[in-house]
C-alpha cells in the first residue's frame, strides 16, 4: 500500500460531519507523501491547503510559512503559518498519516472520536479533511516530556482533565474495546512473515501460544475488578498532553486509539508512559503519586475528601489493567516493525513491554486476588 493512498473519501467525511458537528468541515482530495523531505513536501501542502480553504485560493505561495511540528511515531505533524500584508493571519496543524497506520488504527472510530471530542472542548478544532490526513486550528502550547508527568503540580491537572474527558458522550456502541482490540492485534502480530532474515529469527523467538494463554488469564482477572466503562483517550503519553503554561490550559491531543474502554486500562496505561518510549520502568509512579493523581482524578474539587476505600480500589485497578497496556502495546510493536517505514526497533520495544508484563505479573495478580478476596469476606 502507498504512502499516498486515500485513508477515506474526504467529501463524504465532510458531508457527515455537517450533521452533528457545529462547524463546517472543509474537505479536499489531494494526498500528501508523509515520507517526502518537508522543502519537497511544501508544495503539495499549500496546494492542499488552497484546494480545501478558498479564501487562500488566490495568494502567492510567499504568504504560507510551513514547518514540522513533530513526528510521532505512526504520524506526522505539520504548522502552517499564512500571512496576508504582513501580518499572520492565521495558523493551522495539518495531521499527516503514516503509510499503513490503518491497518493498525480504526480511522473511522478516530473520526467519529474526534467530531465530539473537539466539539466539548478538548485539544484542537477540527476544520478539514483530506485523502490522508486532517486539519486542526493551532494550539499554542507545548508538548509534556515523561518526566513532566509525574510533577505533583501538572499530575493533578492531568487527573482532572481526564476525569472530565472519561465523560464526554460519544454516539455509537459504549462497549469497551481494550480486548476486540488486543485480540485483533494478536491475530496480525501472530502470522507476520518479515523479507529481513535477522528480523524473521528474532520473530520466531516469540511464542504466540505463551501470549495467548497470558491474555486469556489477565482478562479474567481483569474482569473481576469490575472497572467502570468510561469513554477512554487510550493513549495518554506525554507527547499527547500539551501545555500553555501563560494560560495555564492543559490539552489532549491525538484521538487515533480512542474509544471506550474500561477507567482501570487508562489510568494504568498513562502510569505506564512515565517509563517513556526508552521503556524506563523505575519511572513508573509510586503508590503516593498514584494517590496523588487519584485524589484529583476521583473528587477534582475535594482531592483530600476521597476515602482510603477508593483509593485502594482505583489503586488495584489501575495497576492490573496496566498489565493489559504492557501486552497492547508489545503487539503493537511486532506488528508496526512489519509495517511502519519509521526508523525505529518495533521490535525491540515488543520485549521491553512484554519483558515488564512478565517482570510485574506475579506482584499485580497477588495484589488483586487478595483485594477480591478481601471484598468477598466483607
Amino acid at each position: 500500500m502507498g504512502a499516498e493512498v486515500k485513508i477515506w473519501n474526504p467529501v463524504e467525511v465532510a458531508e457527515q460531519a455537517s450533521h452533528d458537528y457545529v462547524s463546517k468541515i472543509h474537505p479536499s482530495q489531494l494526498t500528501i507523501d508523509p515520507s517526502l523531505e518537508l522543502p519537497h513536501m511544501t508544495p503539495l501542502v499549500l496546494n492542499m491547503c488552497k484546494d480545501m480553504f478558498k479564501a487562500w485560493a488566490d495568494l502567492d505561495d510567499s504568504c504560507f510559512a510551513v514547518e514540522k511540528i513533530s513526528g510521532g511515531i505512526t504520524n506526522l505533524l505539520l504548522k502552517v503559518s499564512v500571512k496576508q500584508e504582513n501580518c499572520i493571519e492565521e495558523i493551522i496543524t495539518i495531521r499527516l498519516y503514516g503509510p499503513n497506520t490503518e491497518y493498525i488504527i480504526d480511522r473511522q472510530r478516530e473520526l467519529q472520536a474526534t467530531k465530539f471530542i473537539t466539539a466539548a472542548g478538548f485539544g484542537a478544532k477540527w476544520l478539514g479533511i483530506f485523502g490522508n490526513g486532517m486539519v486542526q486550528s493551532f494550539i499554542n502550547a507545548q508538548t509534556l516530556s515523561p518526566s513532566d508527568m509525574r510533577e505533583p503540580k501538572l499530575a493533578a491537572k492531568i487527573a482532572k482533565q481526564l476525569k472530565r474527558f472519561h465523560y464526554v458522550e460519544i454516539p455509537g456502541p459504549k462497549e469497551p474495546q481494550l480486548w476486540n482490540d488486543v485480540w485483533k492485534f494478536f491475530e496480525k502480530a501472530s502470522v507476520l512473515k518479515f523479507d529481513d532474515s535477522e528480523i524473521q529469527k528474532t520473530y520466531e523467538t516469540i511464542s504466540f501460544k505463551e501470549i495467548h494463554d497470558e491474555i486469556v488469564e489477565l482478562k479474567g482477572l481483569c474482569d473481576l475488578l469490575k472497572s467502570p466503562v468510561i469513554f477512554a483517550h487510550n493513549d495518554l503519553l506525554s507527547g499527547n498532553i500539551m501545555i500553555n503554561y501563560e494560560e495555564d490550559k492543559l490539552y489532549f491531543i491525538d484521538y487515533e486509539y480512542a474509544s471506550y474502554n474500561y477507567r482501570g486500562y487508562d489510568i494504568g496505561n498513562h502510569f505506564a508512559e512515565y517509563a517513556g518510549f526508552d521503556c524506563d520502568f523505575d519511572l513508573y509512579p509510586n503508590i503516593n503519586e498514584q494517590y496523588h493523581f487519584f485524589r484529583h482524578y476521583l473528587q477534582p474539587e475535594r482531592p483530600h475528601e476521597v476515602s482510603e476505600k477508593d483509593l485502594e480500589a482505583l489503586y488495584v485497578e489501575a495497576n492490573t489493567f496496566s498489565l493489559a497496556s504492557h501486552v497492547f502495546w508489545a503487539l503493537w510493536g511486532v506488528i508496526q516493525a512489519k509495517m511502519s517505514p519509521i526508523e525505529f526497533d518495533y521490535l525491540g520495544y515488543f520485549f521491553l513491554r512484554y519483558k515488564e508484563y512478565k517482570r510485574q505479573k506475579e506482584k499485580y495478580f497477588l495484589l488483586a486476588r487478595t483485594y477480591l478476596t478481601g471484598c468477598k469476606n466483607k
